[in-house]
């Protein structure tokens, strides 16, 4: 079969493009701009093309973009076409609103460790996997991230939910907190009776859904909860630091249970887990002549910009801590703006610069980005350590300002990790 990507520079569609690659069909796909990715899978043999080629069978599109008709040609879209996937395998989904490249990639390699050999699709470049985003397994176990932006997840039909937590996020999709709970409510009805709820026993609006699902009585739910002994084992042998990665670790390894995977094993794949691309990734960089610890993150909620500080701030205690964040997309700016004025008020250190806001093309709404931008964001925090600075002189001022020794953040889920060039080499 001949299948073309549009899009395919996403990191959920490019996942997808491998997996139909390996399963031996003819892939091609398209972008608006090269990238990590794009190359990536150049280097598979996937062609990068400008156009969609002739005598294609199946053409899928990330959900920002959707193609016109082309006859006698069927069109998915990236959800609906890993929904499909998800009927044919034991799957195991990863949703929640924080957490879940972390948590599925610990899955898997959890998985793989006890020999399970899981087909694995995951948000993030892995160095277990070469650098990929994707691992072809033989089992029957799939093992994904179930993103809840625009539906996603209402496409998908797991054996195993594991639900990390659950917040405000996605104000474009939905209308405020209540419509996502409903929405996730609907999402765990996929699970049938012979389902497997894994969830946080610590968020309170994860507990909310957990309450009604066990007045059903359709399925066997598992918790997990920092208050387990585990908590503290598993703290000591991570080397990803912060509370949330107990939490993604509590989860894989509540996930590995449930299938008998012995404890043993499990410990084990989390001590040697490496961390992921943008997730708390650790490089070293020169400056000029500086030498620095450059990590690279991919936070962009205001929970997730408060758990990648406090990360920041215990691993490297008695280091000035510089950060340099995109605000990623202007209706979640605008949407959770006090939200980020509270974290970046609160959370102090030596330096915040925050840049303009990475537009996400196919997404914004013209009368928002009207009504906010970083130096309002920056005006408000009003705090000596935070500035405004356009991403072009970004470089000059670190060169200028920052000295050896110093930690920097490369913060953000957009371009902002080009910001330096190449980037250094993984500690």
């Amino acid at each position: 079969m001949k299948i073309h990507f549009i899009g395919i520079g996403g990191i959920g569609v490019s996942a997808l493009a491998q997996y139909y690659l390996a399963k031996g069909h003819k892939v091609s796909g398209s972008d608006l701009v090269p990238s990590e990715i794009t190359e990536l899978l150049e280097k598979k043999g996937i062609k990068i093309v400008e156009n969609i080629p002739q005598g294609i069978d199946l053409i899928i599109h990330t959900p920002a973009v959707k193609p016109e008709s082309v006859p006698g040609v069927r069109i998915l879209s990236y959800p609906e076409a890993l929904g499909e996937l998800t009927k044919k395998y034991f799957t195991i989904a990863v949703s929640g609103t924080h957490g879940k490249s972390t948590t599925t990639s610990l899955i898997g390699l959890i998985l793989i460790k006890a020999g399970l050999d899981p087909t694995i699709i995951v948000g993030t470049k892995l160095k277990e996997f070469g650098d990929a985003n994707f691992r072809e397994g033989k089992s029957r176990y799939l093992v994904i991230e179930a993103d809840e932006w625009n539906f996603s997840f209402l496409n998908y039909w797991p054996k195993i939910i594991v639900l990390t937590n659950i917040e405000a996020e996605h104000l474009d999709t939905y209308k405020d907190l209540n419509h996502i709970l409903n929405t996730f409510k609907e999402y765990l009805s996929h699970l049938g009776k012979d389902g497997f709820l894994i969830i946080n026993g610590d968020d309170k609006n994860s507990l909310k859904l957990t309450l009604e699902k066990k007045k059903e009585a359709l399925l066997k739910i598992q918790n997990y909860s920092l208050k387990q002994k585990e908590a503290k084992k598993i703290k000591e042998i991570l080397k990803i630091p912060g509370e949330h990665n107990i939490y993604n670790s509590l989860a894989a390894l509540t996930l590995a249970r449930s299938l008998d995977v012995p404890d043993e094993i499990s410990f084990k794949a989390l001590s040697e887990y490496q961390g992921a691309w943008r997730r708390f990734d650790i490089r070293d960089l020169k400056i000029k002549n500086c030498k620095l610890k450059i990590i690279y993150d991919y936070a962009h909620h205001p929970t997730e910009i408060e758990a990648t500080l406090k990360a920041a701030k215990e691993k490297f205690p008695d280091k000035k801590i510089w950060c340099v964040f995109q605000p990623h997309q202007y209706q979640r700016t605008f949407y959770l703006f006090d939200n980020f004025v509270k974290v970046f008020s609160e959370i102090k250190i030596a330096k915040l610069i925050i840049t303009d806001i990475y537009d996400v093309a196919g997404r914004e709404k013209r009368e928002i980005k009207k009504k906010v931008d970083s130096e309002k964001l920056v005006g408000k925090i009003n705090k000596p350590w935070v500035k405004y600075l356009a991403k072009k002189e970004i470089k000059k001022y670190l060169e200028e300002n920052i000295t050896e020794g110093q930690i920097l953040i490369i913060m953000g889920a957009g371009d902002v990790y080009k910001l330096l060039g190449k980037e250094g080499t993984t500690m």
